[in-house]
């Protein structure tokens, strides 16, 4: 779909159209298409079959509204409209109720909670694919993680994120994440809570010193070396600026569930051009989101409509380097999370980017056009043209002539099939194509009522303050909301193994302070709401 941009683009790139005339019906491969996507139930509407050069909106493309928890994929060389069919998909989900989750890399998705602005392109979009187009709004909420750029603040706590996920953000190797994972589970069974960065790197400083080594030793110890690597990538961690991403209060991932007071689906927008270039942490941090709603959201099996759907930007970024313990949990999660209400759609450039036990649970496709500039291109495109149904296209020669809003389709029908693919021209989304004013964003932050729960950041007592205390020292916790103070952390290790708190657990091994965590595929954790 278009902005303003973009719309120049499509009138370069795509030959006016004229709608079908009567004579036209006559066809047999729009009949059988036409007929493939006639759902009974509700559905959402994405445009129109393109036949010929010509696009025929007696023959909708739709997406049965059951069937978005069936997960998807949105794909296509840059510039060619994939962010406004998340738009589009959006907008429809939202105006049937459902809620919606959106990563906005680039910056352009706020426009989402303003009316679009009618213009000849538009008009003419609408009266090519059979819309009627309403200029509107959906009802949005904005986040940010660590609160760094426009929304509410998004933290996680360092035990919620879990060794898994941390140990992809820190890219430590399977040795280092083994050895992470033992961290954590020493915490998490003595109650020495990791809120933020400062409590992990004070736990493993315990543990490396000499009244704490024993500890691990009948789980495999902690190897100094190791547990340098550890230190060393926290604190490179920290100095990038990336302290803020975790701590309290801690989102709720419930909040991504709501609906709005007129009963359509809150849109919730996660802006992430400031941290745009930490491609490694946003994508980390969008699959603990996930991995949190799949913790603890209840099984409901098949439903009318999806509970959300979760649009995964950038997805790639979440599969590269990965280890195979990390992609097995990326399929099991994604397999499983369909059951308690929740549609994931991956969003890439090509279905390569996908691993293939990923790709083969993603039933709904949208496919943009795809470039073969180089031999490598050419290798990406053949690898698409394979993932699709049979079909009497040329799929390689249409996904490379394909419009800027223009996509090649297949979904699952109501019983579970696939539909005939499909050569679509997509419709206009009907909210604004661009970014929402700044001050108005800002205006729309202030005013949720999300803000005086997350704003400001919390720092309670926790790890670090456990570990600095002496038994004699007074036992009664800080405030849950008093206002962060000045963190001065000299000399860490100095200070932990110092503390007089070291005997004092080194005494209680066989004590927890406080219960066991129950951890999940990810490693993620949160003790129930």
């Amino acid at each position: 779909m278009m902005s303003a941009g973009e719309a120049d683009e499509v009138d370069a790139a795509t030959p006016a159209t004229a709608p079908a005339t009567a004579a036209d019906t006559a066809d047999p491969v729009v009949a059988e298409i036409a007929a493939g996507y006639a759902f009974a139930g509700q559905a959402l509407e994405l445009g129109a079959l393109l036949r010929d050069g010509r696009c025929r909106p007696d023959a909708p493309v739709r997406i049965p509204l059951p069937m978005l928890n069936r997960h998807g994929l949105v794909a296509g060389a840059t510039g060619t409209g994939k962010t406004k069919t998340l738009q589009l998909i959006a907008e429809q989900l939202s105006a049937q109720g459902v809620p919606v989750f959106l990563a906005d890399v680039k910056g352009d998705l706020s426009g989402i909670a303003r009316p679009g602005q009618p213009d000849d392109r538009v008009r003419g979009r609408a009266g090519e694919v059979g819309q009627e187009w309403t200029p509107t709004g959906y009802p949005a909420e904005f986040l940010a993680l660590g609160g760094l750029g426009h929304g509410i603040p998004v933290r996680a706590t360092i035990t919620s994120f879990g060794p898994v996920l941390l140990s992809k953000v820190l890219q430590l190797n399977q040795t280092q994440e083994q050895s992470l994972g033992l961290i954590f589970h020493y915490a998490d069974t003595k109650g020495l809570e990791l809120i933020d960065l400062k409590d992990l790197r004070a736990v493993v400083a315990f543990l490396t010193s000499d009244e704490g080594r024993p500890e691990l030793k009948d789980i495999g110890g902690l190897s100094t070396a190791t547990a340098g690597v550890i230190l060393r990538s926290l604190t490179a961690f920290e100095a990038q600026g990336m302290a803020d991403f975790f701590g309290e209060p801690e989102f709720d991932t419930a909040d991504l569930l709501r609906t709005a007071p007129d009963g359509r689906g809150v849109v919730s927008v996660l802006e992430l051009p400031a941290v745009q270039d930490r491609p490694l942490l946003f994508s980390t941090f969008l699959m603990w989101l996930l991995a949190d709603l799949f913790h603890d959201l209840p099984e409901i099996g098949d439903a009318d409509r999806p509970r959300l759907v979760f649009f995964f930007d950038e997805a790639h970024l979440l599969f590269d380097d990965a280890s195979k313990a990390f992609l097995d949990s990326i399929t099991q999660t994604v397999r499983l999370i369909r059951s308690k209400g929740v549609g994931v759609f991956f969003v890439t450039q090509t279905p390569k980017d996908v691993p293939s036990d990923v790709l083969g649970q993603l039933g709904n496709r949208v496919q943009h056009a795809l470039r073969a500039f180089t031999p490598e291109d050419q290798k990406a495109l053949r690898a698409t043209v394979q993932t699709f149904p049979k079909s009497s296209y040329d799929l390689e020669e249409l996904l490379t002539g394909l419009g800027t809003g223009e996509a090649v389709v297949t979904v699952l029908s109501e019983k579970g099939a696939p539909t005939p693919v499909a050569a679509t021209r997509l419709r206009a989304p009907e909210s604004l194509m661009g970014p929402m004013d700044t001050a108005e964003l800002d205006a729309a932050v202030r005013g949720s009522a999300l803000h005086a729960r997350y704003a400001q950041a919390v720092d309670r007592e926790s790890a670090y303050e456990k570990l600095q205390r002496t038994p004699a020292e007074p036992t009664t916790p800080k405030a849950a909301r008093a206002p962060k103070a000045p963190r001065e952390e000299p000399s860490l290790v100095e200070q932990v193994v110092g503390s007089g708190m070291f005997k004092s657990l080194a005494r209680s091994v066989g004590t927890q302070l406080g219960r066991e965590i129950t951890r999940s595929l990810f490693g993620t954790a949160r003790r129930r709401r």
